[in-house]
């Protein structure tokens, strides 16, 4: 069987040389304990570990938010990258060769689609940059002289230039690209039946995923025009905007090169260049879009320190509030940098320079004093009306820590600026309280009598794939779990646990992934005692449902010597209930 277009075996061999421990140890404190790895889920919020990694069948599970998977699934998270790409990084890290992809026509379509599509990018941004430095770009070679970019920064970003609507038409077709691949990786539209280049006498700046592949464009206008100063080239298969950070390449390359202090996020491209050009080396900006689950998850990988350093003006703050609500919870360590004027950080560095802007990161506010400061703005404390609904608004937002230690120092710097007394804010903290804390604890699975035939039957199940030793290898388990027949064909591959994930769907499937995370130690019976009586149970059910059937057939049978065949056979189902016997299940040999 195949997934992706790989065979089982080689990505056994891949799993068997990166094994996940290994791996995950690179993004995550890992505790060892028992005979699993414990640490602090990457992929929901928590504080104490519910994120649990079996290395010897080579697979996780998170028991907060259910995730689960491979060593492979585990890159494609931590890395934001589709499958062939999470087997290339481990291929790489194992030395291996990866095999001719064998892919079904769908995948093997996708696969050389994406690979055209990079390519195409990759040709295109080069083009853009050897035009930035012709007699014809003098518009754009003036701008970059305005904006005092050095070698550096060109060099570093790739900026290139859009000279015209079809100069890079021309090229892409003399290098064996046809249109329509051209408008599929967003480089190009189509209007009147007549493709042309969407950036068109813009400034360009390539953009690049975590593995300096070209996956988009954003482009300025370099004179006046009617349309949007800035553009971004078209959402693509590689392109989406919610996922993409810019600078992400510069920010990896500056982590392998040592421990980044923290991330410096900003607006946009420019003033990420502008900050790299200062020697701010880990800033980087979101796409023109609202901050997202997947930049955050992205950024989280570089740094537990995320700073916040948008621009100064009343667009900068709402976009700062928007971003502590996004970032509540990450386990990092938030805080925002005040910029003074409502000036953006390009223009900081322009006429402060960039030992004042380095003073502003020095001295940023964690974000709960930013919020503080924020609501203090907003209320005239010196009114009644506006102090109570300052302490409203401001113990709303103590509230969302979610521990009572933490609200302390704020309760303090409330009384400090109200003269309302600790004991009546704790109070009306605790009042505001709207929902209650629960345990939440995980069922435990008890005896079959108490429960569903379907908990005794995926418990069978379990069992049966995870080879447990209490499994009874006389039964004919086909004959016993009917409707199960899909679950029973995976189990009779005899594959590695880890291998489970390489099937088809195998991720998508919630019932199959329930068996591969089954928690064996919430049978409170012995094993072997509880497994008997599952079976017992499902073998009940079907020797009635049988019973049921042979009752119906004899009283409408007319045939004598049929009915006295059903007549045996009634009566020896009777006795199999009876004596609880299980010879109707057993292996025929």
């Amino acid at each position: 069987m195949e997934k992706q277009g790989f065979s089982v075996d080689w990505l056994t061999e891949l799993k068997r040389k990166n094994d996940l421990v290994s791996i995950a140890s690179n993004y995550l404190q890992l505790q060892h304990k028992g005979r699993s790895f414990w640490a602090c889920c990457p992929f929901h919020s928590e504080k104490t570990p519910s994120f649990s990694i079996n290395n010897d069948e080579g697979f996780y599970h998170c028991f907060g938010c259910k995730e689960s998977g491979d060593v492979i699934k585990f890159v494609q998270k931590m890395e934001n990258v589709d499958f062939m790409d999470a087997v290339k990084i481990l291929a790489e890290r194992a030395g291996m060769e990866i095999p001719e992809f064998q892919g079904s026509g769908n995948q093997k379509e996708k696969q050389k689609k994406k690979e055209r599509l990079l390519s195409l990018l990759d040709f295109t941004y080069k083009h853009y940059v050897d035009n930035l430095y012709g007699k014809d770009a003098l518009v754009a070679q003036q701008y970059i002289k305005t904006r005092k970019f050095t070698r550096r920064e060109l060099e570093d970003f790739k900026i290139g230039y859009s000279k015209d609507w079809n100069d890079i038409v021309h090229y892409l077709k003399s290098k064996g690209f046809s249109e329509e691949e051209m408008v599929e990786a967003g480089v190009c539209a189509r209007k009147n039946n007549h493709v042309f280049d969407v950036l068109a006498g813009r400034l360009v700046f390539p953009i690049f995923n975590a593995f300096n592949e070209c996956i988009g464009f954003s482009a300025r206008a370099l004179e006046k025009t009617d349309f949007a100063k800035y553009k971004n080239t078209a959402e693509t298969m590689l392109f989406q905007k919610g996922k993409v950070v810019f600078g992400i390449n510069i920010l990896k390359a500056q982590k392998q090169q040592q421990l980044v202090k923290n991330v410096i996020l900003v607006e946009g491209q420019m003033d990420v260049i502008a900050m790299h050009k200062a020697g701010f080396k880990t800033a980087v900006a979101c796409m023109g879009t609202s901050l997202t689950k997947d930049h955050i998850n992205e950024l989280k990988r570089y740094s537990d320190n995320i700073l916040l350093c948008f621009d100064g003006d009343g667009a900068g703050v709402k976009a700062t509030i928007r971003a502590i609500e996004m970032w509540r919870g990450e386990n990092v360590n938030l805080e925002v940098v005040r910029l003074a004027g409502g000036k953006d950080p390009d223009e900081v560095l322009n006429t402060l320079g960039k030992e004042k802007l380095q003073e502003m990161i020095d001295n940023a506010q964690p974000y709960m004093e930013y919020l503080i400061d924020y609501h203090l703005s907003r209320y005239n404390l010196d009114s009644p009306e506006e102090k109570g609904k300052f302490v409203k608004d401001v113990l709303a937002e103590i509230k969302k820590l979610g521990s009572p230690t933490l609200y302390e120092p704020y309760l303090e710097k409330i009384r400090d600026l109200t003269k309302i007394p600790l004991d009546i804010l704790r109070r009306d903290i605790i009042a505001s309280e709207s929902t209650k804390r629960f345990t939440i604890k995980e069922p435990v699975l008890q005896s079959p009598s108490l429960n569903n035939d379907e908990k005794a039957q995926k418990y069978i199940l379990a069992c049966l794939l995870h080879k447990r030793e209490i499994v009874d290898k006389n039964l004919d388990y086909g004959k016993l779990l009917v409707g199960f027949e899909k679950y029973l064909e995976i189990i009779n591959l005899n594959l590695p646990l880890s291998s489970i994930f390489d099937l088809e769907g195998a991720t998508e499937d919630k019932f199959l992934m329930e068996l591969v995370n089954f928690n064996f130690s919430e049978v409170e019976k012995d094993e072997e005692k509880y497994f008997k009586e599952c079976v017992w149970k499902i073998a009940e059910k079907n020797l009635k449902n049988f019973q049921s059937e042979l009752n119906e057939e004899y009283r409408n049978c007319e045939d004598l010597d049929r009915r006295s065949e059903i007549a045996r056979r009634l009566g020896k189902l009777a006795l199999q209930l009876k004596n609880k016997s299980l010879e109707e299940f057993y292996v025929r040999r």
